[in-house]
C-alpha cells in the first residue's frame, strides 16, 4: 500500500507521511509551488509556473527544475511517484492524498447543516488559522490573487461554520460572539429577522427586480446573476483529450444545464480568459443557465504548444476531439472571429450534432484570399514583426492587434489584452496562427449549413469588415443577420452593442428552442 500522505494548508504548509511530518524545502517559492499544484489539481505549463514564481533576470527554468527536485523528496515514494513532469507540463498525482482544505470544502458542501456540533467545532478550529501563512510574497500578482481568493473562501467557510454553531448553541455561547465579530451584518440581519419575521421578505424585495425572486433575475441584470470571477475560475472543471494527431487539447466546463460549445479563437487561455475584461462578462452571460464548454486550441493556452501542424483542418479536429470526448449529442455552437469558420465547417461535417450556430465577427475566407495586394503586404509585415517582437516586455508589437480588435476599448482593457496575448502563446505560434487564418476558406460550405444560424457583426469592425459578416449571413440558408453599432471586433461589456448582441443571441436561442 502506498504510504499515507497528508497535506495541511491551514497555518504553515505542512506535509506528513504516516503521521510523521516531512521537512519541506527552505525556499518559500518551492513550498508555494507545491501548494499551487496540489490545490489546483491539474497540469500546468512549465512556462506558466516560471512566470508565477520567478522573475527575470533569474533563470526561471533552472529554478523550476531545482524546486521540483526538492519537492520530489517530499511527496514521492518508491511505491508512488506523485510529481508528474514532461517537457511541457507539471502536475501532482493527487489520488489518495489527504488535503485538509479539500476535506473542509467537502464537509461544507450542501451547507453543512448535517454536521454535528463536534464536527463543526473541529472545522472552526481549523479555519481559525491563516491559510498558507508566510507565502504571501512567494509569487507574482497572479499567485497572490490565487492565494487571496483561497483565503477569501476560507473566511467565508469560517463565517458559515460559526453561524451554524451560533444557531445551535444559543446567544450566550462563545460561537455567537465569534460569529458576531466575524460577520456583524449577517448576525444583525439574523437578530432582526427573529424580532421581525417580515424582515427577510423585505430584503428579498430590495435585492430582486419587481415580480422576481433573487434567483430569477432578468437578462438586463446579468451582473447580479453572474458568479464572481475568482469563484468561477475555481468552479470550472478542466480536462484534457487527444486530437486525431495526438495533440493534447485542454477543455473546461462551467455552469449547469444544457451544453453550449464555444469554438476556439484568437487567442484563448482557460486559466486567464474567464477573468478578462474582454471575455469574462460574455462567458458569465452564456453560462448563466447553461453548461459552457470552452477549449484552448493547439498552440496556445493549456493545450500543447509544440505541435507540428497549425492549420484550419487541425483546428476543426480539435473541436471534434472535445465534442467526442464529452460525448455531446446535440448542442448549439458559438464561433467568434476565425472560430466562426471552424464552427461552420464542423456544422457541415456533423449536421446531426449542431442544433444552432451563433457567429460573431465572422468571415468565410482569410486575408490571403480576399485582401488587396497592399493589405496582404501589411499583413505579412505584421506577421514578421510578431515573430521577433511578440515575447518581449515591450507591448508595442501586440498592441497592433489590440487596437484593431478593440479600437474603442478603455486603456486598461487594451493593456490587459496586450499582456494576455503574450502569456497565451509563443512568438513562433503567434506568427503561425496568422498564416493559418489567412488560408481559411469555407465559402463553398456556407450553403450546406443545415442548422439555424445567427450572424452578428460590428458595423465599423476594424479587423473584419462588415461586408464579410454580411457575406457569411447571405450564404447560409435563412441565417439571421444582426449589425451592431460598434467599431470593435471583440465587443466589450460596457458598450451598448454588447447588450444588444446578447439580447439577440438569447432571443435566437429561445426562438429555436436551443
Amino acid at each position: 500500500m502506498p504510504a499515507g500522505l497528508e497535506i495541511s494548508f491551514f497555518g504553515d504548509l505542512r506535509v506528513a507521511r504516516n503521521g510523521t511530518e516531512v521537512p519541506l524545502p527552505a525556499s518559500r517559492k518551492a513550498r508555494a509551488l507545491l501548494a499551487f499544484l496540489v490545490e489546483t489539481g491539474r497540469p500546468h505549463r512549465r512556462e506558466r509556473l516560471c512566470e508565477l514564481f520567478w522573475d527575470l533576470p533569474d533563470d526561471p527554468k533552472a529554478a523550476l527544475r531545482w524546486s521540483l527536485s526538492k519537492l520530489r523528496k517530499v511527496v514521492d515514494a518508491p511505491e508512488r511517484v506523485r510529481i508528474l513532469a514532461d517537457r511541457e507540463r507539471v502536475a501532482i498525482d493527487g489520488e489518495g492524498l489527504s488535503i485538509d482544505i479539500l476535506e473542509v470544502r467537502a464537509q461544507l458542501r450542501g451547507g453543512g447543516e448535517n454536521l454535528s456540533v463536534v464536527e463543526l467545532e473541529g472545522l472552526a478550529r481549523r479555519l481559525d488559522a491563516v491559510l498558507l501563512d508566510g507565502l504571501d510574497e512567494a509569487g507574482d500578482g497572479a499567485f497572490r490573487s490565487w492565494l487571496a481568493a483561497m483565503r477569501e473562501d476560507a473566511s467565508a467557510a469560517r463565517k458559515k461554520v460559526l453561524q451554524l454553531l451560533a444557531m445551535r448553541t444559543g446567544d450566550t455561547s462563545k460561537w455567537m460572539r465569534l460569529w458576531r465579530d466575524a460577520a456583524p451584518e449577517d448576525a444583525r440581519a439574523f437578530d432582526q429577522t427573529r424580532q421581525n419575521p417580515g424582515f427577510g421578505e423585505e430584503q428579498d424585495a430590495l435585492e430582486a427586480p419587481t415580480g422576481q425572486t433573487s434567483d430569477q433575475l432578468a437578462p438586463s441584470d446579468h451582473r447580479l446573476a453572474r458568479p464572481r470571477n475568482a469563484e468561477a475560475l475555481r468552479a470550472q472543471r478542466i480536462g484534457f483529450c487527444d486530437a486525431a494527431d495526438g495533440t493534447k487539447i485542454a477543455y473546461a466546463l462551467i455552469g449547469s444545464g444544457r451544453p453550449i460549445l464555444k469554438a476556439a479563437n484568437w487567442l484563448n487561455h482557460l486559466e486567464f480568459d474567464w477573468a478578462t475584461p474582454i471575455w469574462g462578462e460574455c462567458f458569465a452571460e452564456v453560462a448563466r443557465d447553461r453548461t459552457l464548454i470552452r477549449y484552448d486550441e493547439r498552440g496556445c493556452g493549456l493545450s500543447d504548444w509544440e505541435v507540428e501542424t497549425l492549420s484550419f483542418d487541425a483546428f476543426v479536429e480539435d473541436l471534434e476531439a472535445v465534442a467526442d470526448k464529452l460525448e455531446l449529442e446535440r448542442f448549439p455552437l458559438l464561433g467568434i472571429s476565425q472560430g466562426a469558420a471552424v464552427a461552420i465547417e464542423y456544422a457541415v461535417r456533423h449536421p446531426e450534432r449542431v442544433s444552432g450556430l451563433i457567429l460573431v465577427g465572422s468571415y468565410a475566407a482569410g486575408w490571403r484570399h480576399l485582401a488587396s495586394p497592399e493589405e496582404q503586404a501589411r499583413r505579412e509585415a505584421v506577421r514578421n514583426l510578431t515573430e521577433v517582437g511578440w515575447g518581449t516586455e515591450n507591448p508595442a508589437y501586440r498592441h497592433i492587434f489590440s487596437k484593431t480588435f478593440m479600437p474603442d476599448a478603455e486603456v486598461d482593457d487594451l493593456a490587459w489584452f496586450d499582456e494576455f496575448q503574450r502569456q497565451t502563446t509563443s512568438p513562433q505560434n503567434a506568427a503561425r496562427f496568422q498564416d493559418a487564418f489567412g488560408e481559411i476558406d469555407v465559402r463553398h460550405r456556407l450553403d450546406q449549413v443545415k442548422a439555424p444560424t445567427i450572424v452578428l457583426h460590428s458595423k465599423g469592425d476594424q479587423r473584419i469588415p462588415l461586408a464579410q459578416g454580411r457575406a457569411v449571413a447571405s450564404g447560409i440558408p435563412d441565417a439571421r443577420f444582426v449589425p451592431l453599432e460598434s467599431r470593435n471586433h471583440v465587443l466589450v461589456d460596457y458598450e451598448p452593442a454588447w447588450r444588444t448582441g446578447m439580447d439577440a443571441i438569447r432571443d435566437f436561442m429561445r426562438t429555436h428552442g436551443l
